[in-house]
């Protein structure tokens, strides 16, 4: 018998951030975090008691009938939840692409291989650098991505450190800068960026430009 999972909302729009920004994308945000960051833009979906119950097959017709071939699944915190490496697997047998976008904080090994791992490190602004996993940081493939939110210039130094520290570059040409919404000028942090010459891209989140800020299930 399937999993069950807990569900905080799934819903059919364009990717807002990663390197696939602007793509159709089917997301299936779990409910329930272990972490607690400053900046959450999805504070509800922090709760494990929020949203509802639903099969991985009811789950994954779901993200089959939607007509995009391209599949995110987020939370909250997917990966505290163990039914949701069933429901990578399930996606993919579907002949789907199939990212996870995961906090940083809970072991990477049962994540099947296919799978775009999308590993936030959580820098100082967000005060859960503490609870990075060093070693999500030493095992990454070429085809998954390391996003950096950046609420400063601290921030910003913090991450350079990171990435030189762990060789992140040297293992993944996808190493995501994305400004903390209304914290941070996006000219400055481009600006910043350029100046070091730093490796791979920055993002500035889509949906936020395009629905603006509060606007939820985009």
């Amino acid at each position: 018998m399937m999993a069950r999972l807990r569900i905080y909302e799934t819903f059919l729009s364009l990717q807002g951030e990663s390197t696939r920004i602007g793509r159709l994308c089917f997301f299936i945000r779990l409910a329930g975090c272990n972490l607690d960051c400053s900046y959450c833009d999805t504070a509800p979906a922090r709760s494990f008691e929020t949203g509802e119950e639903r099969s991985i097959d009811e789950l994954v017709a779901e993200a089959a009938a939607s007509g995009a071939d391209f599949v995110e699944v987020t939370g909250g915190e997917p990966l505290a939840q163990d039914g949701v490496i069933e429901l990578l697997e399930e996606l993919l047998a579907r002949g789907l692409e199939v990212a996870l976008e995961t906090n940083g904080s809970l072991p990477l090994e049962r994540v099947p291989e296919p799978v775009i791992r999308i590993v936030d490190y959580k820098l100082p602004s967000s005060r859960m650098t503490a609870r990075m996993r060093p070693e999500n940081f030493r095992r990454l493939r070429p085809h998954d991505e390391v996003k950096f939110v950046i609420g400063g210039r601290a921030d910003y130094e913090a991450a350079r450190v990171a990435i030189a520290h762990f060789e992140l570059a040297k293992q993944t040409p996808n190493l995501l800068y994305s400004p903390v919404w209304g914290a941070v000028d996006f000219a400055e942090l481009a600006s910043w960026i350029i100046a070091d010459r730093l490796p791979g891209r920055m993002q500035i989140q889509l949906h936020k430009i395009i629905w603006g800020p509060d606007k939820p299930g985009v």
